[in-house]
């Protein structure tokens, strides 16, 4: 661990507690069944983690609430909309949170993603991905019947005629955003001519109907040094202002200009974006917060790290290092940092197993100890689980779902 992380010290609050008697005036563990029965009733009266099985994910709830509320106050101040971004939680119940404290919809990357929270009730998602062959382009079209609200992006030509074919064959009208380049080489038209040529074409489409542009410049978004990140982003979103100017010469109306990150979420609006596509906010990651922020060259401290991947110590016959039951398929990762002991070194050891070393003798681990360990991508990490176990201090207060990769049927 090096020195500049001390900020997971002492203010990140224990996290490690020894055997299965922490929880006050709890003398044994609660049995797997029973934890299961409590979390299907939604009971979780004397559910802690120490009940819990390990490796799983655990969400410090006065965290969360102070990076969603935080977020929602900030951009209020600045006066640009948020449209969070799903794809680092992929959970409804995180989604409806962040819709209740302001976000005027979401941004999925996935039509999966859009389909699942358009069917829990929240409007105005945005599929940050063009549909593209038969099965995307059938669901896309099927969406927007049922959810009029529900918009998606194209950066070709061709899949405008696809679309407007498909849409009017299914008697309904389909919410388009022209994708532009903005640096990163995946998706997007190119900005200026191109770019306006395909709104046009959107434009005067009778089924489809042309509501702004959007331009994610991802390398800016983990920029090292908020002032190099700010220079960054202004230039990557200068071709964006342009393509809006040359639309509204044209005529055309440019509702929406989109795109934005955690990272630039106060930089962004000067940049000429009306919404942020925001989404590691909500949990904060330990590669994010190496970027630095405003007032902090060492820590993007304007988020607090809300999410960990809880783990058991499974041996310890070997000097100064403890065994813990989190691997490859937990992705673990070195750069992983453990909550409340910045002395801890995380390794990966194999699949199911991972480590965890330090030089303090005096600071030994026990067999049994249970560390938590701030993940170093959020979006890979949630991948992984199918719940977020929501904590206050040691208690299990509730249990949220993360979607399937295909689309979860729950809620």
């Amino acid at each position: 661990m090096t020195s500049r992380r001390n900020f997971l010290g002492a203010a990140a609050g224990g996290a490690v507690f020894t055997g299965i008697s922490r929880a006050a005036g709890k003398s044994s563990s609660m049995a797997l069944p029973e934890v299961e029965a409590r979390i299907a009733k939604h009971d979780f009266r004397d559910l802690y983690k120490e009940d819990l099985p390990t490796p799983c994910m655990v969400v410090d709830l006065d965290l969360f609430e102070q990076n969603v509320q935080n977020m929602a106050s900030r951009t209020k101040a600045i006066g640009i909309n948020v449209r969070p971004h799903v794809k680092v939680h992929k959970s409804v119940d995180v989604a409806k949170r962040q819709i209740a404290l302001g976000a005027i919809g979401l941004t999925t990357a996935t039509v999966a993603e859009a389909e699942l929270f358009s069917n829990a009730g929240i409007r105005n998602v945005l599929w940050t991905a063009q549909p593209v062959g038969k099965n995307k382009i059938t669901r896309a079209v099927a969406l927007a019947k049922k959810d009029p609200t529900f918009m998606c992006i194209v950066d070709d030509p061709l899949i405008v005629d696809q679309l407007e074919e498909a849409a009017g064959a299914a008697h309904t009208k389909m919410n388009i955003l022209a994708d532009v380049t903005v640096g990163m080489t995946r998706q997007g038209t190119h900005p200026g001519q191109p770019a306006l040529a395909l709104a046009q074409k959107i434009d005067s489409s009778k089924n489809l109907k042309f509501h702004g542009l959007m331009g994610y410049s991802g390398q800016a978004s983990h920029t090292h040094n908020w002032e190099k990140r700010k220079e960054y982003s202004g230039s990557a979103l200068g071709a964006l202002r342009d393509t809006k100017e040359l639309c509204v010469k044209s005529g055309l109306n440019v509702g929406i200009m989109t795109g934005g990150s955690t990272g630039t979420y106060n930089i962004d609006f000067d940049n000429g974006l009306t919404e942020l596509e925001c989404g590691s906010y909500v949990f904060m990651d330990t590669l994010y917060r190496k970027i630095g922020s405003k007032n902090n060259v060492e820590v993007y401290d304007d988020w607090q790290p809300a999410l960990t991947v809880m783990a058991t110590i499974t041996c310890r016959q070997f000097p100064n290092q403890g065994t813990i039951d989190a691997g490859n398929k937990a992705l673990l990762r070195p750069t992983d940092e453990v909550k409340g002991m910045p002395w801890l070194k995380v390794q990966n050891q194999g699949a199911e197993y991972g480590s965890v070393k330090w030089n303090d003798g005096d600071r030994e681990l026990k067999l049994g100890d249970r560390v938590e360990l701030y993940p170093s991508n959020l979006d890979m990490s949630t991948n992984c689980y199918d719940r977020y176990y929501v904590a206050r201090g040691e208690k299990i207060v509730d249990v949220w779902p993360i979607m399937g990769r295909a689309g979860a049927p729950q809620r």
